[in-house]
């Protein structure tokens, strides 16, 4: 009976350092293989979404700065034009506007008006020697 006990001794403590090994085992793949991670993705996960968002905000500041004109023209003028694309005169015709828009419309009456010339919205611009032109029918 005391072999028995000795045999099931000797057992019982290679079963308890077997049971404490895999336990411990089991816990470091679960705190290497999960926990941490778990931990750093989660991390990285959001602070990608931030860059990536911080990206975009970025882009859409620099468009917008070169998007919008720096200089709008105060006075635009429409440049009348004969059938031989040479510079003409309309008598009783207005020439000079303030804004972009009633110079445009005024141009499109020029144009069914008087078929024959065409016509050039055209604004001096300072940097320019030349006047830049906007539209031309």
């Amino acid at each position: 009976m005391i072999k028995y006990f000795q045999i099931l001794f000797e057992w019982k403590t290679y079963i308890i350092t077997a049971l404490a090994v895999i336990s411990f085992s089991n816990f470091m793949a679960v705190l290497f293989g999960q926990t941490i991670p778990g931990v750093f993705l989660a991390f990285f996960k959001v602070a990608g979404e931030y860059v990536i968002l911080g990206a975009v905000f970025v882009f859409a500041l620099i468009w917008i700065v070169k998007a919008k004109p720096h200089h709008r023209p105060k006075k635009y003028s429409v440049v009348i034009f004969d059938v031989y694309g040479k510079k003409s005169q309309i008598d009783g015709i207005r020439t000079e506007f303030k804004t972009h828009d009633v110079a445009w419309s005024f141009m499109k009456q020029y144009k069914k008006a008087y078929p024959l010339y065409n016509f050039a919205l055209v604004s001096d611009n300072q940097k320019s020697e030349k006047p830049t032109i906007f539209r031309y029918i």
